[in-house]
């Protein structure tokens, strides 16, 4: 592992006594003395938090026995698949009930109405999306507890400044992301045609539903 000079000017003031920031190269380091031994106590700390949330998730939803034997990854997995997939069905049905049902023409006109046929259309294909969608904020969690990111634990490590300005920057660089992948699912024709296309089946005002938003960034979409 080759870090920068301030990397190392930044580890050894951890191994004097600064235990407040752990992030960087030793997180690469850890098990080699002092330094090693502080960096794993802090990742242990995502560790923790991420367990205890998969523990919330699928303790109320599964039996233990067919969550709790599987690695740490899974599980994070499968509670951000279970978490993400009620959160759409739930919301997306209070949403119709109260638009369609209670509020029926107040808001929307009577013929925009979409039809069952076309939200259950657009709930399987959101269903093929979800486990596409969870991967990667599992991937982005595992990186993060073994040290692979920058993230830090507290607001106050590196103080409210540059976390509001990581935050815009955070924030640009996925919008910019999002445009691109879905101008370039437009331009390439393949992809288009067996991915994005049915995006657009769905998106005209009486088919239009909140069913069709969950794979809005996907590439089913």
């Amino acid at each position: 592992m080759v870090c920068h000079h301030w990397y190392w000017i930044r580890v050894r003031e951890l191994c004097e006594g600064d235990v407040h920031d752990m992030r960087g190269c030793c997180a690469f380091v850890r098990g080699n003395g002092c330094c090693g031994a502080k960096a794993d106590e802090y990742l242990q700390q995502f560790l923790d938090e991420t367990t205890w949330y998969n523990h919330i998730v699928l303790g109320y939803l599964l039996p233990t026995n067919l969550w709790y034997p599987l690695p740490h990854f899974l599980q994070t997995w499968l509670r951000n698949y279970l978490a993400g997939t009620l959160l759409y069905l739930i919301s997306g049905f209070l949403w119709c009930f109260y638009i369609y049902y209670l509020k029926r023409n107040v808001y929307v006109p009577k013929d925009a109405i979409p039809t069952n046929k076309a939200m259950l259309l657009q709930i399987y294909v959101a269903m093929k999306a979800m486990p596409w969608y969870c991967a990667l904020p599992s991937l982005s969690e595992y990186m993060i507890e073994n040290g692979w990111t920058k993230c830090y634990d507290r607001v106050s490590e590196v103080g409210w400044l540059p976390h509001l300005l990581y935050l815009s920057l955070y924030l640009v660089f996925v919008e910019f992301g999002i445009y691109w992948m879905h101008r370039e699912l437009h331009d390439i024709k393949p992809l288009y045609k067996y991915l994005h296309a049915t995006h657009h089946i769905y998106n005209k005002q009486n088919t239009l539903s909140p069913f069709a938003g969950d794979g809005e960034d996907s590439p089913w979409w």
